[in-house]
């Protein structure tokens, strides 16, 4: 088995590919490696059987365990459904493929990326995305590439290229950036509240990164002998939207003018008309007076209908400056927002609408043994907060069956989650896991930006001491030859019928979080920045109509929440907490009915819906683990008795023995004559000896011991409410 080898030096790094070697069968495949991290991609287009309207395009990253030398976990011990983030890097390799296939493209296409090997320092996703664009021209499939991915983190004040996964949990900035000899086609991020001026600097480092991946494709291609054609549009019968457009434009024309219509009137006439037309061409066909392809007709009619609404509006908004709802280009639709509207049952509720969206956000309070474990090859092993968002067919006025959650609504509530996830408090300031779950009930564009909201306001009504609230706002574009409008708050057909959908959500800070897919073979920076620059006053003027339903996290938590305690113990006194076989736990949990958390860092939180029984939790551990020193005076109880002394609980769970040698100045025949298990004694501490056992003795202790017993050091915990 012979294949071809080359090598791409990028950012210090190698990039290793291998051609002509793996899957053998499929239209294109190559091995793209760097480090220890091994994916290979392939690409593979059929003939479509059937007609569509659309491309049928299909992108899968594939996740094995082995890739890390782990074996899965179940009953089962293989693998099964996708895990969330393998899902999440498949749409990441669709997003910016889908726009660079020709729009006339009706063959079936399927690019599948599997991870053989991982390398913790070199995280496989952004090799995937330019893995694909090169199994794709290997492949010899129509297409506007080559494209390539990377990756910008941002430690200090410095942009680095591709970062570990470490690096990206330890920096301020995650952007994934993906361009074309054309531009930018996608862009995904998270960052830490960064401003306008730097996510714009980091995009352009991250374009300027991908422009030399891109050569490199290209470079690839002539050694190989592959000759690129850019494609061109096969001719077409023209018969029939020429039809269409004679016959429809004004109608269609004076429908987008009547900015006064809801979305359901506006569908409605749309609908109507394209029937009406229907109709009339039958006829005319029947009567041999228009001769129009018959075999895909319905269809046809359809796909060219919407070419023209699209041209329709589309010239609308460039000539006119006007949408068809008659907002101004960088106008916002009208907000309303409320906060509670849930029974306390429910830890925390919100209601948000723009326009006609409208999100209900729900949060719940859990403890951390409600954590999601991860059962994938990313490092991070758990998750203690969850963003689930829920797209049901009634927010659109249509019906289908409802199934489980699909990569559109797995990757919208991926986006909110990384949305909050800067604005969150610390586990030792408010250690609950948090669940917020985003119900879209009315759906007419930006659904992700409006879970955003709404999940702000449901955490505030929580009692959740966000460090600032969050809003966003999705912008969108229409590009006709060099004229170029930038659209605030895109609704449903300015999505459907436009060419981009920039989601940013952020404070009033800085951004963070970024997201963004086109529909053209992409776009310059400039244009990106002042798509950037023109959403900051629509998120400021979103932010303070949430604000006004409220602005700061609720004072006391829903009575049927959990009560939770945090505190830091000394991490080499955790197995004193935990006891033989975790027995000392266990009694513990038992006598306070409490539920006890330990983290190996040392961060105890104790889960209960009683506060005084946290309390009495906490204050056994704290005695467990609280250091005792000679010459410490204590009032302690009598808790057994033995020949040879009395045991005294000096602090709770901690024990010291007094021998009858130490019970009175005086000779002491039985320890029954001295104490009594029960009473009430104070002790000093005489002497701890090698092995942590604590000796304490009565003698010379009294109102005159000449010491007090030093109180211990409070520790920080997070309040009862």
């Amino acid at each position: 088995m012979e294949g071809q080898n080359k090598s791409i030096t990028f950012d210090g790094r190698e990039i290793r590919l291998t051609t002509g070697l793996y899957a053998p069968q499929a239209n294109g495949s190559v091995m793209i490696e760097c480090g220890d991290t091994s994916l290979l991609v392939t690409a593979t287009k059929t003939i479509k059987k059937e007609a569509a309207d659309f491309l049928p395009l299909i992108c899968d990253y594939e996740e094995k365990l082995y890739a890390a030398g782990r074996i899965p976990g179940g009953f089962m011990r293989r693998e099964g459904r996708p895990p969330e983030r393998a899902t999440l890097i498949a749409r990441l390799i669709d997003r910016p493929m889908r726009p660079l296939f020709p729009s006339w493209m009706r063959d079936e296409i399927q690019i599948v990326a599997s991870c053989l090997s991982l390398d913790e320092r070199v995280p496989a996703d952004v090799l995937a995305v330019t893995g694909a664009s090169i199994a794709t021209l290997l492949a010899e499939i129509p297409f506007f590439g080559p494209m390539a991915a990377v990756r910008v983190g941002l430690i200090g004040d410095d942009f680095i290229l591709n970062p570990s996964y470490r690096e990206i949990e330890n920096g301020d900035l995650d952007l994934v950036v993906a361009g074309s000899p054309d531009g930018i086609v996608m862009i995904e991020a998270g960052s830490n509240q960064l401003s306008e001026q730097d996510t714009i600097e980091a995009i352009d480092f991250g374009y300027e990164a991908a422009t030399e991946l891109i050569k490199a494709q290209e470079d690839l291609l002539k050694e190989l002998g592959i000759k690129q054609d850019k494609p061109s549009e096969p001719a077409e019968d023209k018969t029939l939207s020429t039809y269409l457009e004679k016959n429809c434009s004004k109608p269609i024309d004076l429908i987008l003018k009547k900015f006064d219509q809801t979305k359901e009137e506006r569908d409605l006439e749309l609908e109507k008309i394209k029937l009406d037309v229907q109709t009339k061409i039958e006829s005319l066909k029947e009567d041999n007076q228009l001769k129009i392809l018959t075999s895909e007709n319905d269809k046809l009619i359809h796909s060219d209908f919407k070419k023209l609404t699209k041209k329709l509006m589309r010239s609308q908004i460039i000539n006119d400056g006007k949408r068809v709802d008659g907002r101004a280009l960088d106008e916002v639709r009208k907000i309303s927002a409320a906060a509670g509207i849930l029974p306390k049952r429910v830890h925390g509720s919100a209601l948000f609408q723009r326009g006609l969206t409208q999100v209900l956000s729900t949060t719940t309070l859990g403890t951390p043994s409600d954590a999601q474990e991860m059962d994938d090859l990313n490092p991070s092993t758990e998750k203690t907060y969850l963003h689930h968002y829920n797209f049901p067919s009634f927010s659109v006025g249509e019906t289908r069956p409802m199934r489980t959650p699909g990569r559109r609504e797995i990757g919208h509530g991926a986006l909110a989650e990384r949305a909050i996830l800067p604005v969150l408090p610390g586990k030792e300031k408010f250690p609950y896991v948090l669940r917020v779950v985003s119900e879209v009930l009315s759906s007419n564009g930006s659904t992700s930006m409006g879970s955003v909201c709404g999940s702000t306001l449901s955490l505030l009504d929580a009692g959740v001491p966000l460090k600032a609230p969050v809003s966003g706002t999705a912008m969108g574009l229409i590009k006709e030859g060099k004229d170029i409008r930038i659209l605030t708050d895109i609704q449903g057909i300015e999505d459907f019928l436009g060419d981009m959908d920039f989601k940013v959500a952020g404070t009033e800070k800085g951004i963070t979080a970024l997201q963004m897919d086109m529909k053209i073979t992409g776009l310059p920076v400039p244009v990106i920045s002042d798509a950037i620059k023109k959403a900051r006053p629509a998120r400021l003027h979103i932010l303070e109509k949430m604000q006004e339903a409220i602005d700061q996290p609720k004072d006391s938590l829903s009575p049927h929440a959990p009560r939770l305690l945090s505190f830091r113990i000394d991490p080499e006194l955790i197995g004193t907490v935990i006891g033989p076989g975790g027995r000392t736990i266990k009694g513990i949990t038992e006598r306070t009915n409490t539920k006890i958390d330990i983290e190996d860092g040392g961060i105890v939180t104790i889960a209960s819906h009683d506060g005084a029984a946290a309390e009495d939790a906490q204050k056994i551990i704290e005695g467990l683990t609280r250091k005792v020193h000679e010459g410490e005076i204590f009032s302690g109880v009598v808790t057994r008795i033995i020949p040879i002394g009395a045991f005294v609980e000096i602090l709770p769970g901690k024990e010291g023995m007094v021998h009858i040698s130490q019970l009175s100045e005086a000779r002491v025949e039985r320890v029954e004559d001295v104490v009594r298990q029960g009473d009430e004694v104070t002790v000093r501490v005489r002497e701890i000896d090698s092995r942590g056992r604590i000796n304490l003795t009565l003698r010379g202790v009294g109102q005159n011991g000449g010491m007090s017993y030093p109180e211990p050091t409070p520790t920080p915990v997070a309040p009862l409410n």
